[in-house]
């Protein structure tokens, strides 16, 4: 009786670990909608559409690309919450939006735990930009202008609490100026508005302000990164232009909603670290001035804890809390 008991556990064990690599398997068997908090064309959407081409391709299956701007990527992020747990709705999130929003919305409508990490796919340093019709040559020089125009000189962002806000914000507090926040709902329009005098300066990522920047549209004055960037060696890390304490790099990458079965986030991250391996996707990343990363979701997760930690200070010292 002994044995067959045992037989009988077993095989009850093995039908039940059926259906989720099953599940695995037969996935995707419909198009796959990947949710971009921010509007066309900000970094956050490239690497979304850089990704989702490959993937469709990988999958046989469309991967539909799906812009929800707005308060920051928490519209987007509400949108992926709300949505089935299956894995055929996907977030394509920048780094604030675990690691900045929960501390800096009181009311925030959803929270880190709402999702499960899948995989970082892409990081890029920032740069400092200003409208090049003002005087500063060197971010020396902008650091001199805003300290004699205490609260006057404004800077743009793709929202509050967004990767190009706070690392304005992170600037601020490392070159000890007081300058004034004016949000977009994508990082696309502050750049745009920069073009056309409206507003005077940004700290943003290098994807979207490049070609603008070599255009001359654009004046770049520091990286925030360790070192340069290849995309625009002439420009100086911060450290290298006399500022020390800056190094932000912003960083995209994919989460589902709890509950997603565990073998299709598997599935997810195994498929979308292949796709970040093929020689055209690095190509085609390092064109943005970005680099692929390809983590697993522990790593991801430990990834924006930590990060989180950091944020959650500057937050308190600047006072960012959104009423």
């Amino acid at each position: 009786m002994l044995a067959i008991h045992t037989v009988a556990i077993s095989l009850t064990a093995l039908i039940c670990a059926l259906p989720a690599t099953s599940h695995a398997e037969d996935w995707p068997r419909q198009q796959v909608r990947v949710i971009v908090p921010f509007p066309a064309g900000g970094s956050t959407d490239i690497v979304a559409r850089v990704l989702g081409q490959k993937l469709g391709e990988k999958w046989k299956q469309t991967v539909v690309v799906e812009n929800r701007p707005g308060a920051g990527g928490v519209i987007g992020a509400e949108a992926v919450v709300k949505a089935p747990a299956d894995g055929y709705v996907l977030l394509m999130a920048s780094g604030s939006i675990f690691t900045v929003n929960p501390h800096i919305y009181p009311q925030l409508s959803y929270a880190v735990k709402d999702f499960t990490m899948i995989t970082k796919a892409a990081s890029g340093p920032m740069l400092v930009v200003i409208d090049p019709k003002l005087p500063p040559k060197t971010l020396q020089e902008l650091i001199a202008y805003i300290k004699e125009r205490p609260g006057k000189v404004n800077f743009g962002s793709a929202g509050v609490g967004s990767q190009t806000h706070m690392a304005a914000e992170a600037f601020g507090k490392a070159a000890g100026v007081s300058w004034t926040h004016v949000p977009y709902k994508g990082e696309t329009l502050a750049y745009a508005d920069m073009i056309a005098g409206q507003i005077q300066a940004a700290v943003g990522n290098i994807a979207a302000l490049s070609s603008f920047v070599k255009a001359g549209k654009i004046r770049a004055l520091a990286v925030t990164g360790t070192q340069r960037s290849a995309l625009l060696p002439d420009v100086p890390t911060a450290a290298e232009a006399g500022l020390a304490g800056v190094n932000v790099e912003g960083w995209f990458g994919l989460a589902a909603p709890t509950g997603t079965p565990a073998a299709v986030i598997d599935r997810i991250n195994r498929d979308t670290r292949q796709v970040l391996d093929d020689p055209d996707v690095k190509d085609k990343l390092a064109a943005q001035g970005m680099v692929a990363v390809g983590d697993s979701p522990a790593e991801m997760s430990s990834a924006v804890a930590q990060e989180s930690t950091m944020w959650a200070a500057i937050v308190k010292d600047q006072k960012l809390v959104v009423r």
